[in-house]
């Protein structure tokens, strides 16, 4: 992911990804691609950066039985970031417990995470609100007929 065009274009970086896709580590240096007017980090930029990662950590951890989406997210900008920024990202396992119980009679659930974007003092400069669409995929009249003739053998 790190050569996908807008994050190699406005310089974010993927430092970690944890292999059992709990954690995930970002950064984003300041340079002249990704700085607006001012000379700070341009906001796209800085939500570019905390975009895809709880979708993509959901879906990994849920598997295919799942339909994890983006539904939305608000930004709010706290101070100018004039250094380079990093935000983490962490699924805990009551968190996916939550997931799992909540969508477990196939309704929708739709959590909110915070992610925070630390410049290099550990100062807030941005924190994001993502909100994502999680449900239990619907089982197939097909699929329950083999699940049932698998019980029946």
């Amino acid at each position: 992911m790190n050569c996908w065009p807008p994050f190699w274009g406005m310089r974010i970086h993927i430092m970690h990804i944890a292999s059992d896709w709990k954690t995930i580590q970002m950064r984003m240096k300041l340079s002249f691609w990704n700085k607006n007017y001012v000379g700070s980090h341009f906001g796209g930029a800085l939500f570019a950066m905390t975009d895809p990662f709880y979708m993509l950590m959901f879906m990994n951890l849920l598997g295919r039985d799942y339909v994890v989406w983006d539904k939305s997210a608000v930004v709010n900008f706290v101070r100018p970031g004039r250094s380079t920024v990093t935000a983490n990202f962490e699924v805990t396992d009551a968190m996916l417990a939550e997931a799992i119980s909540r969508t477990a009679n196939g309704e929708k659930y739709e959590p909110t995470f915070r992610i925070n974007v630390l410049d290099k003092a550990g100062d807030v400069i941005a924190h994001v609100d993502k909100t994502l669409y999680i449900r239990r995929k619907q089982r197939t009249l097909v699929e329950t007929a083999r699940g049932i003739d698998a019980k029946l053998k």
